[in-house]
């Protein structure tokens, strides 16, 4: 298959392990593995100590399916499947698409959730949501680009990059138009429990509707993205054959150490979540204050969930511009529109890193010396 560079993960490789600051990771703290293993119980240092490095179960330690079905109150372990979160993007759409279908998603979006279908022959509709109304995606948009070979709706919620959610009623609207043109659902859930209040939190599409499949893993609301752990589900069971036969070609198995720190990590989940947000919360009240300094060139709105929003730049200075010299002159790598492929001045801003004081530091010195 031929498919079109992924603009935002060279961007990453050029900068994220050269730069000294980043201030535009979407993921949290990463855990340190000495403090994945004081958490584990009994029963997982026992794994971890017997460990054999021999090729594990294709879908998954099954102790460990077990882990993530908790986090679903209707899909059972063996509608899961456990893999790396960007293998599961890549496998789940070519399951899902033919040439020639078409496909609506979320958008600006991870390269990934419309490039694979691009590259297969689809027709890709971006769901484009509304600066001025902060992000709001909006349902009338969404179904004024149905059509009748409409295949799949990919959405992400919290989304990455804007960090926008949905109400549950407008989220389960989206599954009843759904129902009714007979359209796939794919939910990229990689932010999910990172709201800052549970009360806005939603339902997995893969509980919501029989033709859902979501995928989620421990690269975010975990902070182990070094694990490379994540998995999809559904309750249609032949998608999940299709997603288990079509990963023979892929990895076929997952990494042994990393299946028995993610169960750890799932034990543990609540602990990791606190933490993780706790370190949002303290850096969302330095953003605060460091987009009212400097409230004449940024347009900003703090986010209900995610480690992620998405600024915008006033003025006449192009993001891209922007964040090159602030990378050059500073070390601080911020992300811009361009790189997730959308027009405008805007850029990404991770705030899951404790070192985001020291990162808007330099970025300060950065503006005053512009300005």
């Amino acid at each position: 298959m031929k498919i079109k560079p992924f603009k935002l993960e060279r961007y990453f490789a050029r900068h994220e392990f050269s730069a000294p600051y980043l201030l535009s990771c979407s993921d949290c703290e990463p855990l340190l593995l000495s403090e994945v293993l004081t958490m584990a119980d009994d029963e997982t240092r026992r794994l971890w100590g017997n460990l054999k490095l021999s090729y594990t179960e294709s879908a998954g330690h099954p102790l460990l399916r077990e882990e993530i079905s908790k986090l679903y109150p209707s899909v059972p372990p063996e509608n899961i499947n456990v893999m790396a979160p960007e293998e599961g993007i890549f496998i789940a759409i070519n399951c899902i698409l033919n040439k020639g279908d078409h496909v609506i998603t979320t958008f600006p979006g991870y390269q990934s959730l419309y490039e694979v279908a691009n590259s297969l022959g689809c027709e890709v509709s971006s769901w484009i949501p509304d600066f001025n109304e902060g992000w709001k995606f909006d349902l009338k948009k969404l179904k004024s680009l149905v059509r009748k070979n409409t295949k799949l709706i990919v959405v992400n919620f919290p989304h990455n990059p804007t960090g926008a959610m949905l109400s549950e009623k407008k989220f389960k609207e989206i599954f009843d138009m759904c129902r009714k043109n007979n359209i796939f659902l794919f939910s990229d859930e990689m932010y999910r429990f990172l709201e800052y209040d549970k009360k806005i939190r939603l339902p997995s599409a893969s509980d919501l509707y029989e033709n859902a499949v979501s995928l989620f893993g421990l690269s975010k609301s975990f902070a182990l993205p070094g694990l490379r752990i994540g998995w999809l589900c559904s309750k249609n069971k032949i998608l999940i054959t299709k997603i288990s036969e079509f990963k023979d070609y892929t990895t076929i198995c997952n990494n042994a150490p990393g299946e028995i720190l993610a169960i750890a990590a799932l034990r543990n989940k609540e602990k990791i979540f606190r933490r993780n947000l706790g370190i949002i919360s303290g850096n969302l009240d330095i953003l605060d204050m460091f987009f009212s300094k400097y409230k004449n060139l940024f347009g900003w709105r703090r986010r209900q969930a995610g480690s992620i929003a998405f600024p915008k730049l006033k003025g006449n200075i192009k993001t891209g511009d922007f964040c090159k010299k602030l990378v050059e002159e500073k070390g601080v790598m911020l992300i811009p529109a361009d790189e997730f492929n959308f027009n405008g001045n805007y850029f990404r801003i991770g705030f899951g890193r404790r070192n985001m004081r020291e990162a808007l530091d330099k970025m300060g010195e950065f503006l005053e010396e512009l300005l």
